[in-house]
């Protein structure tokens, strides 16, 4: 999981990327892709 100060540019990386919210935390999550994960901050 890549921890990123701007989510923007990870979630235009694959069109199954989505933006989640979870624990007062951004994540970008990716089903069909799990390596694209993400997390904010």
């Amino acid at each position: 999981m890549k921890v990123a100060n701007s989510l923007k540019t990870l979630k235009s990386r694959e069109r199954n990327c989505q933006l989640v919210r979870r624990r007062g935390r951004v994540y970008v999550i990716n089903k069909k892709n799990p390596r694209f994960k993400a997390r904010q901050g």
